[in-house]
């Protein structure tokens, strides 16, 4: 069986019992996500952290 799908397979038996669909399709999603930011910062591809707190200024208002 494929990393990917016993991965997947994993996350999905350590859910609730009342899953339904859509938060297993969610949980799949954010991981898928998660993964994908963090291949990103190892690339090289992050936004200093100074950068991101001048850019967040403009939206937060004190």
């Amino acid at each position: 069986m494929s990393p990917v799908k016993e991965q997947v397979m994993s996350m999905v038996r350590e859910l609730p019992e009342d899953v339904t669909l859509d938060d297993i399709m969610a949980e799949i999603y954010f991981k898928a996500q998660i993964d994908e930011g963090l291949r990103e910062l190892d690339e090289g591809k992050g936004i200093p952290h100074e950068d991101v707190e001048k850019r967040m200024s403009r939206w937060l208002v004190e």
